[in-house]
């Protein structure tokens, strides 16, 4: 599919401040005063500069208040409506910290629980479409909340924590690929089974199209195998493996967590990218896309 900045550009930065403010509502750290705006501020400019990122992929913006309104049926509704309530709630614990309250056990528990609950209604987004094989599976939520609570962590200054997070969560990124890999043709979905006809190999006579259009353009977007391979190879060892290694080897330090952490948001951009642009939507089918993987 087409790798959209924005919707990129999101899932990367709202997935690190919901966890940090995941590591706040459970307490760990749990500063008070300055301190506690400081972290809550960090924790809310990731997790809402995200959000607002994500509108400027709609058709309509204008709209994105009806987003809230579908949550029945809808994960990107149920996204939206989680998102508010974590805010809310990771908000009137922020205050509680920072004007001397303490700790709101209860209230920072649920701030947490949102928070995550948020990270995961994004992820089903992506997990619960069946007409992209990569994306249906388990490893997806599980992705996300990986690299969610690694940077989180480090985030929070827990350095040991994130150091095995990141480590954790880039294995996770190799099952997800290697389980993608494969993906579409375990599904069973080719040319043959979309068209009904079953009875003998079935090829495409001509495109639907003669031209371009939202399909072309959105979802049988393709990128080389070479230039893929490289990708993950970079995405991986700077989202996962080299803030590991700084953070286990070298001396402990704000210089060490800054570079750590630019590292790991420069990956995680181009693993985040991969997850777009590697995904393959069956409709792709109809314009002869996929043919080698599924042959």
């Amino acid at each position: 599919m087409h790798p959209a900045f924005s919707v990129i550009l999101f899932s990367t930065l709202s997935g690190a401040g919901f966890g940090l403010l995941a590591f706040l509502g459970v307490g760990w750290p749990a500063p008070e005063g300055l301190a506690a705006f400081v972290f809550y501020a960090i924790g809310f400019a990731l997790a809402v500069s995200g959000l607002i990122a994500s509108t400027f992929h709609l058709g309509r913006p204008e709209r994105a208040l009806r987003a809230f309104t579908q949550w029945r049926s809808s994960w990107l509704s149920r996204e939206a409506c989680l998102a508010v309530a974590a805010l809310v709630l990771a908000g009137l614990t922020a205050l509680a910290q920072i004007f001397g309250s303490g700790h709101v056990l209860v209230l920072g528990w649920l701030a947490a629980a949102f928070c995550i609950a948020t990270v995961l209604s994004t992820s089903m987004i992506y997990a619960s479409l069946k007409t992209v094989p990569r994306w249906n599976d388990l490893t997806t939520p599980a992705l996300f909340l990986g690299w969610a609570l690694a940077g989180g962590a480090l985030l929070a200054a827990h350095v040991m924590l994130a150091a095995v997070l990141f480590l954790v969560a880039s294995a996770i990124q190799l099952a997800h690929w290697i389980r993608g890999d494969s993906a579409l043709r375990r599904s069973g979905t080719t040319l043959a089974t979309a068209t009904g006809l079953e009875g003998g190999r079935v090829r495409s006579f001509e495109p639907p199209h003669t031209g371009g259009n939202y399909l072309t353009r959105e979802m049988v977007f393709q990128v080389a195998r070479k230039h893929a391979l490289r990708l993950r190879v970079i995405g991986l060892a700077l989202a996962g493996v080299v803030p590991a290694v700084l953070l286990l080897i070298a001396p402990a330090s704000h210089v060490t967590a800054g570079l750590a952490l630019l590292c790991h948001f420069q990956g995680l951009l181009v693993t985040r990218w991969l997850f777009f642009a590697e995904a393959e939507h069956v409709v792709g089918l109809y314009y002869g896309a996929h043919t080698a993987r599924t042959a």
